[in-house]
């Protein structure tokens, strides 16, 4: 009777019939390691997961430290406690004297800010045109990008007068040459394959640049959109501390040197929270917003 094992050639390894378990392939399931099984985290553990309750336990650490030194100091000319900053920083909230120089700033700042990145937009659009563009674009970014803003407000003062416009023309300049060099730098990583596929389905122009470049370039994007706005906010403060009066911005950095002026020094350190504050909303609230629904969401950032 023939055999049901198929007999292999001389040294190969024979052939079981079908369904039958093999020697090496049995495995004792007792002695298998045991599932795992989900357990719920300790809260400790799940509260130092959360980043958002890292960066608070930060700023509380830093508030702690602050009250604990400047009432160990004793001196409120040198340094406010925490709380006595706090009252003044609510104080001028309440009374309406600080949100209004905030409002004055931040008005200021979006012009400035809205006419930097249409400048900083043509500007790159030129450079994407031709070599000429290019060497155009990195000669006055060479020249014009370690110029602070500040130095250039005496001369604004002169051209445009004692005005809003001075302060505008400062805030373009610092946003404008960090804004377009990050957008070029972006727009000429974008790989070869993504710009033939463009091609290839019929996209030139305008179309070309918002459905291929700005998606692929986007984090460089953003990272020219968030420099701009820091070197914006703080030439700003820069120019209301220095020429406030003169320009008549009354904003929040003139707030701080009034009350510099007068000695009421609680006052000076909230208006520095304030501009904190306003920092921290802007990134927090604004560009990372953006980052989770773009970059993030398309897989371009961890």
């Amino acid at each position: 009777m023939a055999s049901d094992v198929v007999r292999p050639p001389e040294g190969a390894e024979p052939t079981l019939p079908a369904g039958t378990p093999r020697p090496d392939r049995i495995y004792d399931l007792a002695e298998a390691p045991a599932a795992v099984v989900p357990c719920r985290l300790p809260l400790h553990q799940r509260l130092y997961g959360h980043s958002g309750v890292r960066r608070v336990f930060i700023l509380v650490l830093l508030g702690a430290i602050w009250q604990g030194y400047a009432s160990w100091l004793g001196n409120p000319l040198l340094l406010p406690t925490l709380v006595e900053t706090g009252r003044a920083f609510f104080g001028g909230i309440v009374s309406g004297e600080l949100l209004a120089r905030i409002m004055s700033s931040l008005e200021l700042l979006l012009t400035g800010y809205a006419a930097g990145l249409a400048l900083a937009a043509l500007l790159t659009a030129v450079a994407m045109t031709s070599r000429l563009g290019r060497d155009l674009l990195a000669t006055l970014t060479a020249m014009f990008n370690p110029l602070p803003s500040i130095a250039l407000l005496p001369l604004a003062m002169i051209w445009f007068g004692l005005g809003a416009a001075s302060l505008v023309f400062v805030l373009i300049h610092a946003v404008v040459w960090a804004v377009a060099l990050s957008t070029l730098n972006g727009f000429e990583g974008v790989s070869t394959t993504l710009r033939m596929v463009g091609r290839n389905y019929g996209l030139r122009g305008p179309r070309f640049v918002l459905k291929i470049l700005v998606p692929a370039a986007f984090p460089s994007l953003l990272t020219g959109l968030k420099v701009g706005w820091a070197f914006a906010w703080r030439a700003l403060i820069a120019s209301e501390l220095v020429f406030g009066v003169s320009a008549g911005s009354g904003g929040i950095g003139w707030y701080i040197y009034e009350n510099k002026n007068q000695l009421e020094i609680p006052a000076v350190f909230a208006g520095l929270v304030a501009v904190v504050l306003i920092g921290l909303a802007v990134e927090y609230l604004v560009f990372r917003w953006i980052e989770n629904r773009t970059v993030r969401k398309w897989g371009m950032q961890a």
